[in-house]
């Protein structure tokens, strides 16, 4: 079985359109395609958003009976299905449901327009689940025969973002191991990367599983119990269990690509000054202009193979729980470990002022 990378992740939201123009206005995706009744898409309406390689899928259920709608009732907006692209749809699920993976929707195979895609899904995590996708023939369709293509724009798009670079995944406590076995065991992950992470009296274990291709990147957290509550406990409770806290999007210029951002409103969680008055003593000279990040708040960190620069968003949601990550990678493999404590102290600097 072998899983290329994130074919695109699909959004359960309460309004589509609502958070399609957010996304578009705010992030520089275009819509297009879009689904619901008249297209062949059951119970649903949906909008295909894109930019570089990132596909984002907004799906609003139209009754009760469409898991977006029970998703949006117990959760809120936030990611129902992150979907990876296989060389093999009926190999891979029956791979996968033989090794214990719940079977959510069986191989089905839509054509049109000189596409054929091969679908199905499995259980994942939480209330999270993963659509198996093989594609053959015309790469610009979709889910042919669900979801219907809009003429691109006349004006060329942009290219903020190229991949889904991770995304992080909280658990609620005594699920980190048996997530991390069931994503090792079931869909052949590796674990790349193992951390517990202090911050004041708070504390948290986290561990990345990968994709052998390394195209698929979770990183998966759990609260410390034995400490005092914080930033993971406060998600868990207002999403209501395990989910993605953020996504992170790859981009290969991350100070133009905030400045940007920021012009539309996007806001970011802030460093503060000492954190860029300590960076060079830390790390060496970065890559990037020290006073272009203490400019835009960007984050930098490094691993063996290179430097890795980050950025988290405020969180929009009406819950305060889901949130989009930008990152630029300068060989760095991992995900900017040191930077997470800067990045909950902003966090909490950001709720004292709320």
């Amino acid at each position: 079985m072998q899983i290329h990378g994130v074919d695109h992740v699909e959004f359960y939201v309460g309004d589509a359109q609502q958070a399609a123009f957010y996304l578009c206005t705010a992030f520089g995706f275009r819509v297009s395609g879009q689904g619901g009744p008249e297209t062949g898409l059951e119970g649903a309406r949906s909008l295909l958003l894109s930019q570089g390689g990132v596909r984002l899928l907004l799906t609003t259920g139209l009754d009760s009976r469409h898991p977006a709608t029970e998703y949006v009732r117990r959760h809120g907006d936030g990611v129902g299905v992150i979907a990876m692209g296989v060389d093999d749809v009926q190999e891979s699920f029956t791979t996968l449901t033989g090794r214990g993976a719940p079977a959510l929707e069986e191989p089905r195979t839509l054509e049109a327009n000189g596409a054929t895609v091969r679908t199905a899904v499995v259980a994942g995590f939480g209330d999270v689940t993963h659509r198996l996708v093989e594609r053959h023939g015309n790469a610009e369709e979709f889910l042919p025969g669900l979801i219907d293509l809009i003429a691109p724009d006349v004006e060329e798009g942009e290219h903020l973002f190229s991949v889904v670079d991770h995304a992080a995944v909280l658990v609620p406590a005594g699920e980190l191991g048996p997530t991390v076995d069931y994503y090792r065991d079931v869909f052949g992950f590796d674990n790349i990367f193992q951390e517990f992470i202090e911050v004041g009296d708070q504390a948290m274990d986290s561990k990345v599983v990968q994709s052998e291709s390394g195209k698929v990147t979770f990183t998966i957290i759990e609260p410390v119990t034995s400490r005092r509550a914080g930033q993971i406990d406060d998600f868990l409770a207002r999403h209501g269990g395990a989910g993605v806290q953020h996504l992170a999007l790859l981009t290969d210029d991350i100070v133009s690509a905030v400045q940007t951002l920021e012009g539309r409103g996007v806001r970011f969680l802030k460093a503060p000054s000492s954190y860029y008055d300590e960076l060079e003593n830390r790390l060496g000279e970065p890559d990037l202009r020290t006073a272009d990040l203490r400019e835009t708040n960007v984050l930098v960190d490094q691993d063996h193979w290179g430097q890795v620069f980050q950025i988290f968003a405020q969180s929009m949601h009406v819950r305060r729980t889901y949130f989009f990550e930008v990152i630029d990678r300068h060989g760095a493999r991992t995900f900017g470990s040191g930077n997470v404590k800067a990045l909950y102290e902003a966090v909490e600097r950001e709720k004292a002022n709320v």
